[in-house]
Protein backbone atom coordinates (compact mmCIF):
# COMPACT_ATOMS: atom_id res chain seq x y z
CA UNK A 1 0.00 0.00 0.00
CA UNK A 2 1.02 3.61 -0.57
CA UNK A 3 -0.56 6.81 0.69
CA UNK A 4 -2.80 8.08 -2.09
CA UNK A 5 -2.99 11.52 -3.67
CA UNK A 6 -6.10 13.73 -3.91
CA UNK A 7 -8.22 13.29 -0.79
CA UNK A 8 -9.25 15.20 2.31
CA UNK A 9 -10.66 14.32 5.69
CA UNK A 10 -14.35 15.00 6.19
CA UNK A 11 -15.32 14.49 9.82
CA UNK A 12 -14.59 10.82 10.57
CA UNK A 13 -14.44 9.82 6.88
CA UNK A 14 -12.30 10.55 3.83
CA UNK A 15 -13.47 12.27 0.65
CA UNK A 16 -11.54 10.90 -2.34
CA UNK A 17 -11.05 13.58 -4.99
CA UNK A 18 -9.43 11.56 -7.76
CA UNK A 19 -12.55 10.98 -9.85
CA UNK A 20 -16.04 12.50 -10.15
CA UNK A 21 -17.60 9.89 -7.84
CA UNK A 22 -16.04 11.83 -4.93
CA UNK A 23 -16.45 8.77 -2.73
CA UNK A 24 -16.94 9.41 0.99
CA UNK A 25 -15.06 6.49 2.55
CA UNK A 26 -15.45 5.23 6.10
CA UNK A 27 -12.54 3.72 8.00
CA UNK A 28 -11.68 0.27 6.69
CA UNK A 29 -13.72 0.74 3.50
CA UNK A 30 -12.81 1.39 -0.12
CA UNK A 31 -14.28 3.65 -2.78
CA UNK A 32 -16.15 2.49 -5.86
CA UNK A 33 -12.92 1.63 -7.66
CA UNK A 34 -12.09 -0.82 -4.81
CA UNK A 35 -8.45 0.33 -4.96
CA UNK A 36 -8.42 3.29 -2.54
CA UNK A 37 -8.96 2.49 1.12
CA UNK A 38 -9.39 4.49 4.31
CA UNK A 39 -6.87 3.08 6.80
CA UNK A 40 -6.99 4.81 10.18
CA UNK A 41 -7.84 8.19 8.68
CA UNK A 42 -5.47 8.09 5.70
CA UNK A 43 -6.30 7.11 2.12
CA UNK A 44 -4.12 4.37 0.68
CA UNK A 45 -3.90 3.04 -2.86
CA UNK A 46 -4.05 -0.77 -2.86
CA UNK A 47 -2.67 -1.40 -6.35
CA UNK A 48 0.60 0.56 -6.39
CA UNK A 49 3.01 -1.50 -8.51
CA UNK A 50 0.48 -4.32 -8.94
CA UNK A 51 0.82 -5.66 -12.50
CA UNK A 52 -1.82 -8.09 -13.79
CA UNK A 53 -1.03 -7.78 -17.50
CA UNK A 54 2.06 -7.12 -19.61
CA UNK A 55 2.02 -7.10 -23.39
CA UNK A 56 4.13 -6.19 -26.39
CA UNK A 57 1.60 -4.61 -28.73
CA UNK A 58 1.56 -2.80 -32.05
CA UNK A 59 0.72 0.74 -30.98
CA UNK A 60 -2.24 0.62 -33.39
CA UNK A 61 -3.84 -1.91 -31.01
CA UNK A 62 -4.25 0.72 -28.24
CA UNK A 63 -5.79 1.99 -30.60
CA UNK A 64 -3.50 4.84 -31.66
CA UNK A 65 -3.14 5.31 -35.41
CA UNK A 66 -1.55 8.77 -35.57
CA UNK A 67 1.01 8.49 -32.76
CA UNK A 68 4.30 6.65 -33.42
CA UNK A 69 2.66 4.47 -36.12
CA UNK A 70 4.36 1.20 -36.99
CA UNK A 71 6.09 0.89 -33.61
CA UNK A 72 5.78 -1.62 -30.77
CA UNK A 73 4.76 -0.44 -27.31
CA UNK A 74 5.13 -2.15 -23.93
CA UNK A 75 1.73 -2.20 -22.22
CA UNK A 76 1.07 -2.56 -18.50
CA UNK A 77 -2.21 -3.14 -16.73
CA UNK A 78 -3.21 -3.37 -13.07
CA UNK A 79 -6.57 -3.99 -11.41
CA UNK A 80 -9.68 -2.01 -10.58
CA UNK A 81 -11.92 0.49 -12.35
CA UNK A 82 -14.06 3.45 -11.32
CA UNK A 83 -16.85 2.50 -13.75
CA UNK A 84 -18.90 -0.71 -13.86
CA UNK A 85 -19.64 -1.23 -17.54
CA UNK A 86 -21.81 -4.30 -18.04
CA UNK A 87 -19.98 -5.01 -21.33
CA UNK A 88 -16.45 -4.76 -19.89
CA UNK A 89 -13.92 -6.51 -22.12
CA UNK A 90 -11.35 -6.75 -19.30
CA UNK A 91 -13.61 -7.63 -16.38
CA UNK A 92 -11.26 -10.34 -15.10
CA UNK A 93 -8.80 -7.65 -14.00
CA UNK A 94 -11.04 -4.59 -13.66
CA UNK A 95 -13.82 -6.20 -11.61
CA UNK A 96 -12.21 -9.14 -9.78
CA UNK A 97 -10.70 -8.22 -6.39
CA UNK A 98 -7.61 -10.44 -6.56
CA UNK A 99 -6.54 -11.26 -10.13
CA UNK A 100 -3.14 -12.98 -10.50
CA UNK A 101 -0.43 -10.36 -10.35
CA UNK A 102 3.20 -9.47 -9.74
CA UNK A 103 4.71 -6.40 -8.11
CA UNK A 104 7.00 -3.99 -9.96
CA UNK A 105 8.52 -0.65 -9.05
CA UNK A 106 8.46 2.26 -11.50
CA UNK A 107 12.19 1.71 -11.99
CA UNK A 108 11.64 -1.95 -12.91
CA UNK A 109 8.81 -1.02 -15.28
CA UNK A 110 11.05 1.44 -17.12
CA UNK A 111 14.00 -0.97 -17.12
CA UNK A 112 11.86 -3.56 -18.90
CA UNK A 113 10.99 -1.04 -21.63
CA UNK A 114 14.67 -0.32 -22.14
CA UNK A 115 15.59 -4.03 -22.07
CA UNK A 116 13.12 -4.58 -24.91
CA UNK A 117 14.76 -1.73 -26.85
CA UNK A 118 11.45 0.10 -27.02
CA UNK A 119 10.73 3.80 -26.73
CA UNK A 120 7.15 3.92 -25.42
CA UNK A 121 5.02 2.59 -22.57
CA UNK A 122 1.23 2.27 -22.25
CA UNK A 123 -0.97 2.19 -19.15
CA UNK A 124 -3.99 0.22 -20.31
CA UNK A 125 -6.11 -2.98 -19.99
CA UNK A 126 -7.85 -2.00 -16.74
CA UNK A 127 -8.64 1.66 -15.96
CA UNK A 128 -5.24 3.30 -15.41
CA UNK A 129 -6.54 6.40 -13.62
CA UNK A 130 -7.36 4.23 -10.54
CA UNK A 131 -3.65 3.25 -10.73
CA UNK A 132 -2.88 6.95 -10.62
CA UNK A 133 0.07 7.12 -8.23
CA UNK A 134 2.05 4.34 -9.91
CA UNK A 135 1.22 5.65 -13.39
CA UNK A 136 2.32 9.19 -12.45
CA UNK A 137 5.58 8.03 -10.85
CA UNK A 138 6.38 5.77 -13.81
CA UNK A 139 5.50 8.41 -16.40
CA UNK A 140 7.70 10.95 -14.62
CA UNK A 141 10.60 8.48 -14.72
CA UNK A 142 9.86 7.67 -18.37
CA UNK A 143 10.23 11.35 -19.24
CA UNK A 144 13.73 11.33 -17.73
CA UNK A 145 14.68 8.43 -20.04
CA UNK A 146 13.06 9.94 -23.19
CA UNK A 147 10.41 7.18 -23.22
CA UNK A 148 7.02 8.24 -24.59
CA UNK A 149 3.94 7.55 -22.49
CA UNK A 150 0.39 6.53 -23.43
CA UNK A 151 -2.76 6.35 -21.28
CA UNK A 152 -5.80 4.38 -22.50
CA UNK A 153 -8.62 5.54 -20.25
CA UNK A 154 -12.35 5.95 -19.74
CA UNK A 155 -11.65 9.63 -19.03
CA UNK A 156 -13.55 9.59 -15.72
CA UNK A 157 -11.09 11.67 -13.71
CA UNK A 158 -11.20 15.07 -12.02
CA UNK A 159 -9.41 17.99 -13.62
CA UNK A 160 -6.77 18.66 -10.95
CA UNK A 161 -5.23 15.15 -11.06
CA UNK A 162 -5.57 15.13 -14.86
CA UNK A 163 -3.67 18.41 -15.07
CA UNK A 164 -0.78 16.90 -13.08
CA UNK A 165 -0.79 13.79 -15.26
CA UNK A 166 -0.66 15.87 -18.44
CA UNK A 167 2.76 17.12 -17.40
CA UNK A 168 4.17 13.65 -18.15
CA UNK A 169 1.76 11.94 -20.58
CA UNK A 170 2.37 12.13 -24.35
CA UNK A 171 -0.78 10.51 -25.76
CA UNK A 172 -4.26 9.40 -24.74
CA UNK A 173 -6.98 7.25 -26.17
CA UNK A 174 -10.22 8.12 -24.38
CA UNK A 175 -13.33 5.94 -24.47
CA UNK A 176 -16.31 8.12 -25.26
CA UNK A 177 -18.85 5.40 -24.65
CA UNK A 178 -21.95 7.31 -25.71
CA UNK A 179 -23.33 10.83 -25.91
CA UNK A 180 -26.13 9.89 -23.53
CA UNK A 181 -25.98 10.49 -19.79
CA UNK A 182 -28.67 7.80 -19.46
CA UNK A 183 -26.32 5.27 -21.07
CA UNK A 184 -23.46 6.29 -18.78
CA UNK A 185 -25.65 5.99 -15.71
CA UNK A 186 -27.51 2.78 -16.58
CA UNK A 187 -24.79 0.81 -18.38
CA UNK A 188 -21.53 2.21 -16.97
CA UNK A 189 -22.27 3.54 -13.50
CA UNK A 190 -20.88 6.95 -14.37
CA UNK A 191 -21.64 10.32 -15.96
CA UNK A 192 -21.04 11.76 -19.41
CA UNK A 193 -20.04 15.35 -18.62
CA UNK A 194 -16.76 14.59 -16.79
CA UNK A 195 -15.57 12.55 -19.78
CA UNK A 196 -16.33 15.46 -22.13
CA UNK A 197 -14.37 17.75 -19.80
CA UNK A 198 -11.44 15.34 -19.87
CA UNK A 199 -11.40 15.29 -23.68
CA UNK A 200 -11.46 19.09 -23.84
CA UNK A 201 -8.66 19.36 -21.30
CA UNK A 202 -6.39 16.86 -23.08
CA UNK A 203 -6.86 18.44 -26.51
CA UNK A 204 -3.92 20.63 -27.38
CA UNK A 205 -1.86 19.36 -24.42
CA UNK A 206 -1.19 15.79 -25.58
CA UNK A 207 -1.93 13.65 -28.60
CA UNK A 208 -5.59 12.57 -28.43
CA UNK A 209 -7.60 9.84 -30.12
CA UNK A 210 -11.12 8.75 -29.16
CA UNK A 211 -12.78 5.33 -29.23
CA UNK A 212 -16.52 4.65 -29.26
CA UNK A 213 -17.58 1.03 -28.85
CA UNK A 214 -20.83 0.73 -30.80
CA UNK A 215 -23.24 -1.68 -29.07
CA UNK A 216 -26.25 -3.23 -30.75
CA UNK A 217 -29.54 -1.86 -29.34
CA UNK A 218 -27.77 0.35 -26.78
CA UNK A 219 -25.78 3.21 -28.36
CA UNK A 220 -26.04 2.39 -32.07
CA UNK A 221 -28.70 5.00 -32.88
CA UNK A 222 -27.23 6.86 -35.84
CA UNK A 223 -28.86 10.18 -34.95
CA UNK A 224 -27.37 10.06 -31.46
CA UNK A 225 -23.99 9.06 -32.86
CA UNK A 226 -24.15 12.00 -35.24
CA UNK A 227 -24.50 14.35 -32.26
CA UNK A 228 -21.39 12.73 -30.77
CA UNK A 229 -19.47 13.21 -34.03
CA UNK A 230 -20.51 16.86 -34.25
CA UNK A 231 -19.37 17.47 -30.69
CA UNK A 232 -15.90 16.04 -31.36
CA UNK A 233 -15.66 18.13 -34.55
CA UNK A 234 -16.59 21.26 -32.59
CA UNK A 235 -13.32 20.79 -30.68
CA UNK A 236 -11.16 19.77 -33.64
CA UNK A 237 -12.05 18.07 -36.93
CA UNK A 238 -8.60 16.48 -36.86
CA UNK A 239 -9.23 14.38 -33.75
CA UNK A 240 -8.89 10.70 -34.68
CA UNK A 241 -12.04 8.63 -34.02
CA UNK A 242 -12.15 4.83 -33.75
CA UNK A 243 -15.54 3.13 -34.09
CA UNK A 244 -15.11 -0.27 -32.49
CA UNK A 245 -17.29 -3.34 -32.91
CA UNK A 246 -18.88 -4.78 -29.77
CA UNK A 247 -18.99 -8.50 -29.00
CA UNK A 248 -20.93 -10.03 -26.05
CA UNK A 249 -18.86 -9.85 -22.88
CA UNK A 250 -19.20 -9.92 -19.10
CA UNK A 251 -22.88 -9.30 -18.22
CA UNK A 252 -24.07 -8.05 -21.61
CA UNK A 253 -25.50 -10.55 -24.08
CA UNK A 254 -26.60 -8.22 -26.90
CA UNK A 255 -25.62 -9.63 -30.30
CA UNK A 256 -22.35 -8.52 -31.92
CA UNK A 257 -22.73 -5.19 -33.68
CA UNK A 258 -23.47 -5.44 -37.39
CA UNK A 259 -20.55 -4.33 -39.53
CA UNK A 260 -23.13 -2.56 -41.70
CA UNK A 261 -24.05 -0.36 -38.70
CA UNK A 262 -20.41 0.57 -38.17
CA UNK A 263 -19.94 1.46 -41.82
CA UNK A 264 -23.05 3.65 -41.79
CA UNK A 265 -21.76 5.39 -38.68
CA UNK A 266 -18.35 5.86 -40.29
CA UNK A 267 -19.91 7.49 -43.33
CA UNK A 268 -21.79 9.95 -41.11
CA UNK A 269 -18.71 10.66 -38.98
CA UNK A 270 -16.67 11.46 -42.08
CA UNK A 271 -18.98 14.39 -42.79
CA UNK A 272 -17.50 16.06 -39.70
CA UNK A 273 -14.13 14.42 -38.95
CA UNK A 274 -11.03 13.91 -41.10
CA UNK A 275 -9.88 10.62 -39.61
CA UNK A 276 -12.41 7.87 -38.84
CA UNK A 277 -11.47 4.20 -38.50
CA UNK A 278 -13.53 1.04 -37.92
CA UNK A 279 -11.96 -1.54 -35.65
CA UNK A 280 -12.48 -4.98 -34.09
CA UNK A 281 -14.03 -6.38 -37.28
Amino acid sequence: MKVALYWEQEKDKIRCQLCPHLCLIADGKTGKCRERKNVDGELYTLNYGVITSIGLDPIEKKPLYHFMPGTTILSYGSKGCNLSCSFCQNHRISMEPYPPSIIMSPEEAIRKVRDENLSSIAFTYNEPTVWYEFMLDTARLAREHQIRTVCVSNGFINQEPLKALLEYMDAFNIDLKSFSNRFYGKICGGQLEPVLSTIKMIHGRAHLEITTLVIENENDDLDELEVLFKWIASIDTGIVLHLSRYFPSFKMTNPATKIETLMKAKKIAEKYLKYVYVGNV
